[in-house]
């Protein structure tokens, strides 16, 4: 399979990128910085370009398989709609190129799903970054494409486990984090897992 990562020099993206070649995928890393990429290996291609740009997102998905975003705002708590076009053009360049198959990282409480009193201020702090990531999962859903999308607890940098759980209704458990590579883990196993094709997945340590 071959695979096109935008959102690829982020923790999680990076780890995306080098575990999908350690699995034999070609992958091709889409990034605004190519300098930032520290991962390298023979099946890997760096493509430089800008997510805003449709044109160039639709050359780049040209000839893959499927499609990885782990692309995040920078815009902190303002309200943003940068999620919401950059999965637009992600979308226009699939289905311009015939490419059917997404696996997309948005957060945990796009579904208005974490509990309790901590749930609730979370959600409140994150607002903006959820309507945003959940405009974009619409746009994916909406399209009739093959998604699985990713809602990740709060995402940390400790070492990978390969030990996490996994719910479609709600969060699994009480666990409030997940390790970046953990989340990586979990996005290159849905890629070729039929299981997690049409389905929306939270993930927890």
């Amino acid at each position: 399979m071959k695979i096109i990562i935008f959102g690829a020099t982020g923790g999680v993206g990076q780890s995306v990128v080098k575990q999908a070649l350690e699995q034999g995928y070609e992958v091709t890393a889409f990034v605004r910085t190519p300098d930032k990429l520290k991962v390298t290996g023979e099946k890997l291609t760096v493509v430089q370009g800008d997510a805003f740009h449709v044109e160039q997102v639709a050359a780049a998905i040209a000839g893959h398989d499927a499609v990885v975003s782990c692309l995040g705002s920078n815009q902190g708590m303002k309200k943003s709609a940068d999620l919401q076009t950059m999965a637009k053009n992600i979308v226009a360049g699939m289905q311009q190129h015939g490419v059917k198959r997404i696996v997309y990282t948005a957060s945990a409480g796009i579904n208005d799903e974490l509990p309790g009193i901590g749930g609730k201020l979370m959600m409140g702090v994150l607002k903006q970054v959820l309507i945003d990531h959940r405009a974009a999962v619409d746009a994916i859903q909406e399209a009739g494409l093959t998604y699985t999308i990713v809602r990740p607890m709060g995402l940390t940098n400790d070492s990978f486990s390969g030990q996490y759980r996994e719910s479609e209704e709600g969060v699994p458990g009480k666990s409030k984090t997940i390790p970046r590579a953990d989340v990586a883990h979990f996005i290159v196993k849905a890629l070729g897992n039929a299981e997690y094709e049409n389905k929306s997945v939270g993930i927890a340590t």
